[in-house]
């Protein structure tokens, strides 16, 4: 099983040089919906190794497994992955809650 490499973000950002206009937020907006794409594609693609990960689990349980190390290069890829999914919820809820506090 391939791992797939982690596409940059990076090259999704569209820095904006001109004063306020219309084209700046369609720029802005494009920004974030590319941004938006990013994160359901990577939501997406968690649910999709936790969904292997549980058939080589049921395939293990029920003796049709394989190969072990299939299972446990699924379930660590997995396990990294939920840990990176949480790491950047907890990063967003805090920016959220930072930008709450901020006073006008």
């Amino acid at each position: 099983m391939p791992i797939s490499p982690i596409s940059p973000i990076a090259s999704s950002i569209t820095p904006i040089t001109r004063p306020g206009g219309a084209q700046d937020t369609a720029a802005t907006s494009n920004s974030a919906a590319d941004f938006g794409k990013s994160l359901t594609g990577a939501l997406d693609d968690l649910d999709a190794k936790q969904k292997a990960t549980d058939e080589l689990s049921r395939a293990a349980a029920t003796g049709d497994l394989q190969s072990v190390e299939d299972l446990m290069i699924a379930s660590t890829e997995t396990q990294l992955a939920t840990q990176l999914t949480v790491a950047v919820r907890n990063r967003a809820v805090e920016s959220f809650n930072e930008i709450m506090r901020m006073q006008l």
